[in-house]
């Protein structure tokens, strides 16, 4: 068994959390085109939209390397705009046993949660991947104050 972890990462946005949600629930689709040069591709693999039980997967470029990431949404609650996504395939497994990636956004607020299992205790906190999905957050929020 591996060395268990969790980290949050918050950034405020200036455009409103909701509007940050908007874009992570409904039109995830327009993330590529968002931050070209962080997200190369998104797809839904199975299902419609972010629903629970939607796999997605993701091509993303973190720290100049290309990688994947593929996704079961486990949980997604409107009231608190919270969106859960359980890693089931790509490159976060070649590290973790397990990782989860949960979304919630309110006021002025994203807040980014990672909840994973290491391999060993050698593999490093995810804090390069932290930075990374604040920074697509701000790109999304530039975007949307234009």
């Amino acid at each position: 068994m591996g060395v268990k972890g969790k980290l949050i990462g918050s950034v405020e946005v200036k455009c409103g959390g909701h509007l940050v949600h908007d874009i992570f629930h409904s039109k995830t689709h327009h993330i590529p085109n968002i931050c070209p040069g962080k997200i190369n591709h998104f797809e839904i693999q199975e299902g419609e939209n972010i629903k629970i039980g939607s796999v997605v997967s993701w091509k993303y470029n973190d720290d100049g390397k290309d990688k994947t990431c593929k996704q079961v949404i486990e949980a997604v609650d409107p009231q608190t705009k919270t969106v859960t996504w359980k890693v089931i395939g790509g490159d976060l497994l070649e590290l973790y046993n397990s990782f989860t990636i949960i979304t919630s956004c309110d006021h002025q607020w994203t807040t980014w949660t990672f909840v994973y299992e290491k391999k060993t205790e050698d593999i490093p906190e995810p804090l390069v991947l932290l930075g990374f999905v604040l920074h697509v957050t701000k790109d999304i929020e530039g975007h949307l104050l234009k």
